[in-house]
Parts: C-alpha cells; sequence; structure tokens
C-alpha cells in the first residue's frame, strides 16, 4: 500500500521545493498550512508555474495536494478531537518543515511556533495508528554560538550558547525531537540544512530566503539611517577576515532530505548535516551585498565605539551579523557515506548568488501569461 505523506511549511522558501520532490515519488501530498495565511494552493500552483512546471502538471495540483488548515502553535493543531484522530491515522509519513527562521524574533514568540509547534506535531504521529516516520527540519546552528572548529552531526549541546533566540528555539525543538523518540521508542530523521539561497531571481509571489532577508535590511538601514549625501557611506559591522559562511543551493538539500528520507532507518534519531562540501568567504557575500547596495562595508574586529547613524540602524539586527565572525565547519560525513556523489552540489560563488539576489525581468513559462511575458520586479533602490 502507497505510504501518505503529510508535509508542514509547504509554502515556505523549503517547503516549496520539498513539496516538488515529494510530488514526484508520491500520488498526492496533504500540506498542513496555517490556519487564516491565505489560500495555500493558489501559492503552491504559483510556484509551479513560476518555476517551470507544465499546464497538465498544475492543472492536476488541486487533486494531488490536499490541504488541512491548522494551528501549530494549539495542541491537536487546533483541530476538533476526531478531525485530529482521522488526520493521524491517515498519514504513513510526517514533514515536519514548518517553523519561525525570525533571527529577530523574541524567545517566547519563537518557542511557541519552533517548540510548541514541534511538540504538536509529534502528538500527530504518536496518535496515529501507522506510526509514520517523522522527518524533522532543524537547523545546522544548532551548534550555538561556538564560531570556530568543526560541529559534528552527532552532537547537541547548548554549552557554547546561542548567537540569537532563534538557534536556541530550533535546539530545544531538536532535544524535543529526542525525548520523544526515546519515550515512543520510534525512528525519526533529523535533518539540518544550512544557510540555504536560490540562483531564481526575486519574485514578489515566492518566498523569500535568508540573504534576500540580509539585503533588505541593508536596504532599510541606508534609507533610515541617515546615510547623507555621499554616494557610497561606509559601514563598520563586527565579522572576521577570513569567516566563512555555508551556503547551499535550497533544491540540491531539498533533493538529499527526500533522498535520505528513503534510507534505511537506524530505529532511533538519524540526524544528517544537509550542507555544502565548501564554505563561501564572507568577503564573497560582502561583495555581492555591496554590488547590490550602495554602501561600502568595512569588517572589523569589535562594535564601533562611536556608531554612525546608519551602523547604529544595522545593530538593530544583531542576530544576522554574529554571522559574519563564523569560521567553523560543518560535518557531513554520514551523508556522503549514504549518498556518495548524489551528496556533492554545484559551487556557490558570487555570480551564483548574484542571480538569486538581483532584481530582474522573469519569464514565466505558463500560466497566467503567455510564454516571455515578464513578471513586475521592483527597480532598484539607491540610498542618498
Amino acid at each position: 500500500m502507497a505510504v501518505h505523506v503529510a508535509l508542514t511549511g509547504a509554502t515556505g522558501f523549503l517547503g516549496l521545493r520539498l513539496l516538488r520532490r515529494l510530488l514526484e515519488t508520491h500520488r498526492s501530498v496533504t500540506v498542513l498550512a496555517h490556519a487564516g495565511s491565505g489560500d495555500a494552493l493558489h501559492r503552491i500552483v504559483r510556484f509551479f508555474e513560476l518555476t517551470g512546471a507544465t499546464p497538465e502538471f498544475t492543472a492536476a495540483l488541486a487533486d494531488r495536494v490536499r490541504v488541512v488548515e491548522i494551528d501549530l502553535a494549539l495542541p491537536r493543531l487546533g483541530l476538533p478531537q476526531r478531525r485530529f484522530k482521522e488526520l493521524a491515522d491517515d498519514v504513513g509519513a510526517l514533514w515536519h518543515s514548518a517553523g519561525s527562521i525570525n533571527l529577530e524574533g523574541d524567545l517566547p514568540e519563537l518557542r511557541r511556533v519552533n517548540v510548541e509547534g514541534t511538540r504538536h506535531v509529534l502528538e500527530l504521529a504518536a496518535a496515529s495508528r501507522l506510526r509514520p516516520r517523522v522527518h524533522h527540519v532543524s537547523t545546522a546552528f544548532v551548534a550555538g554560538a561556538r564560531r570556530e572548529g568543526v560541529a559534528y552531526e552527532d552532537e547537541l549541546d547548548a554549552g557554547c550558547g546561542f548567537e540569537n533566540a532563534y538557534e536556541r528555539s530550533k535546539y530545544e525543538a531538536e532535544s524535543l525531537v529526542h525525548a520523544w523518540a526515546r519515550q515512543h521508542g520510534r525512528p525519526v530523521l533529523v535533518l539540518r540544512p544550512s544557510v540555504l539561497v536560490t540562483d531564481l531571481p526575486p519574485h514578489p509571489e515566492l518566498p523569500s530566503h535568508p540573504l534576500q532577508v540580509v539585503e533588505r535590511i541593508l536596504r532599510d538601514a541606508c534609507r533610515s539611517g541617515g546615510a547623507g549625501p555621499q554616494a557610497r557611506p561606509r559601514v563598520r559591522m563586527v565579522g572576521h577576515p577570513h569567516g566563512r559562511l555555508n551556503l547551499l543551493q535550497v533544491e540540491h538539500a531539498a533533493d538529499v532530505m527526500v533522498r535520505l528520507a528513503g534510507r534505511p532507518s537506524s530505529g532511533g534519531v538519524d540526524t544528517y548535516h544537509v550542507v555544502h562540501d565548501r564554505d563561501v568567504p564572507v568577503a564573497t557575500v560582502v561583495e555581492v551585498l555591496e554590488r547590490l547596495v550602495p554602501l561600502t562595508v568595512e569588517l572589523v574586529s569589535g562594535r564601533p565605539a562611536a556608531p554612525s547613524p546608519l551602523e547604529a540602524m544595522l545593530d538593530f539586527y544583531p542576530g544576522m551579523t554574529s554571522y559574519l565572525a563564523h569560521r567553523r565547519r560543518f560535518d557531513d560525513t554520514r551523508v556522503r557515506a549514504q549518498l556518495g556523489p548524489a551528496a556533492v552540489s554545484a559551487p556557490v560563488d558570487a555570480d551564483r548568488l548574484w542571480a538569486g539576489l538581483a532584481p530582474r525581468a522573469w519569464t514565466v513559462p505558463g500560466p497566467p501569461g503567455p510564454p516571455g511575458t515578464p513578471a513586475a520586479v521592483p527597480p532598484p533602490v539607491r540610498c542618498a
């Protein structure tokens, strides 16, 4: 009998790519969408239209994707008892990709979504007569504030603290998954992606990736921070001149995750770093951001004693800027042992990052417009 799959976070940046891969191997997928967030099916269809799916494929989505509206923050996902049990008993595999990725969020709110949301998804898995395997999307950044050395897949330790409340909430959620697996004697797949990017250009109908958020923060600070008449104001940001970030194409991450889900389980918690085998120098990221926003970024070892108005604006976003000082590496030995060449990703260089950040005309490959119809893209913003 075919296993029926349920997926949270299906309208998110990663979730849409996971849904694409799951639809390649499953006749249908149940999407657990946040109640009141809008038309999830419409956003899913729009994603497939904008990313090259055939009209026949998108027309069939209404029959292949079943949307159930839930509230992650509530017990039983906000569903009546009978409806909750019916949903649970229909799920043979459960993917939990939903969550808040707000690096500047406060801990109580992040816990409500990331920790309690995970708890309620696990309640769904526990209530199912089919004993579905849980696939939990965590983050490589549960490694916390340790900025150097190697982070291993079997590590889950709060000893170094965390860069922000987001990291702590994801650490707590992953700890909850381990406790649940021990309590119920159930296998769980934990997937820890690094920073996910794409070379698709920005589009108002598609979810943003983290570097797009960074660019917007710089633009907002540039507009609001009193940059003055100079063409390229200088901004001092705390970072390491030899810092590096792990950036991975989101499409490759989704492929690796689904491939790992198809591998035999150990019967316990199997944890994998879904990361690139080559880190990107922070200097490369800075170079791309400087091409996008008319700023000159200077990496400094400590917070400036007398910050400019523009630098003071950026101080509102410490959860984001702390990563410019990272030099650590994420070990992915287990992924490479499991998948071999399929684990290897294409290089993420300045040109690929630029392609996923620079505003440019879109060519919509299907409905609602004829081939070649460019989608509206907002023009670049200037500071001065």
